[in-house]
């Protein structure tokens, strides 16, 4: 018989293992891709914090492909609007993921939403340029 080994982490991540293996395999996965997107944000904040990059000033225009999940819009818009200050729109980007994920809004329409939701932010922002000038 093999030694029981302890539990391995702390008391957060032992938490998170036990919700994890609660979920069926799709909720399964959209906690993993939901975390895939908290960690590269956050990777994200800490490389540009480090150094100054010149940043389009206008959306990329690029296209939205055929059955795309939550999380890769989410990726592509992110792509598509260099100039949009991410964290001013975080929490609205939480609430569409999450209806996604926990309530069963269909991806197809989360994405709409947040195309919209970046585009405002995009407007709001060049219009804040134009005012500083």
């Amino acid at each position: 018989m093999l030694p029981v080994m302890p539990p391995q982490g702390n008391k957060q991540e032992r938490e998170l293992i036990k919700l994890f293996k609660a979920l069926d395999s799709v909720n399964q996965h959209s906690l993993l891709s939901y975390a895939d997107f908290l960690q590269q944000r956050s990777a994200g904040i800490t490389e540009n914090s480090s150094e100054e990059k010149e940043v389009a000033t206008e959306p990329l225009d690029i296209p939205r492909p055929e059955n795309e999940s939550v999380i890769k819009g989410i990726k592509r818009l992110t792509a598509n609007y260099p100039m949009v200050d991410k964290e001013s729109i975080l929490h609205p980007i939480a609430g569409l993921m999450t209806s996604h994920m926990v309530s069963g809004k269909k991806a197809e329409d989360v994405i709409d939403e947040l195309e919209v939701l970046f585009s405002a932010e995009y407007q709001k922002t060049k219009n804040n340029k134009k005012e500083t000038k």
